[in-house]
């Protein structure tokens, strides 16, 4: 299995997410998820750490970043980041071949750029990333080298 994609999932405790979760357990031979990333539900977040067994989570929301440490949701190897930052930071993670971006709005743009800027292929569900900076986008890749794939979140 030391050919597998990896993953990095933002966004995986919506409905786009949670679609691109039931393919990555469908092509556990092709696909490794090794980050993600949600904004608050981080019992959920938790649920998909364990069944995948990734280490590297970020929850965005400085509060449900603050009680998931307090209640201890997450084993003591995950590294738990939070905000901007963390996101930035899964985005670069150098054992990633892919992020993908499914998260609501404009929160992904900034980690679009990082994944970019680190060499990562990316997979945009976003459709107001492309709206808002898709020329930017579509050129940082190509100076890169790196595939943009959109997803269509119509047909997840």
């Amino acid at each position: 299995m030391g050919n597998r994609k990896k993953i990095v999932l933002m966004g995986a405790t919506g409905s786009i997410g949670t679609s691109a979760l039931k393919v990555i357990r469908h092509h556990r031979d092709k696909l490794e998820l090794v980050g993600i990333a949600a904004n608050t539900d981080a019992a959920r977040l938790a649920t998909i750490a364990e069944e995948f067994s990734v280490n590297e989570v970020c929850l965005f929301d400085a509060n449900a970043h603050s009680q998931a440490r307090e209640n201890a949701l997450f084993s003591a190897e995950t590294k738990l980041s939070s905000g901007l930052d963390g996101l930035k930071r899964l985005a670069s993670l150098a054992s990633c071949d892919t992020v993908f971006i499914a998260v609501v709005g404009t929160q992904g743009l900034l980690p679009s750029l990082a994944a970019i800027e680190a060499g990562k292929n990316l997979a945009i569900a976003s459709k107001e990333i492309l709206v808002l900076a898709g020329k930017f986008i579509m050129e940082a890749a190509k100076r890169q080298g790196v595939s943009i794939l959109p997803v269509d979140s119509e047909h997840n």
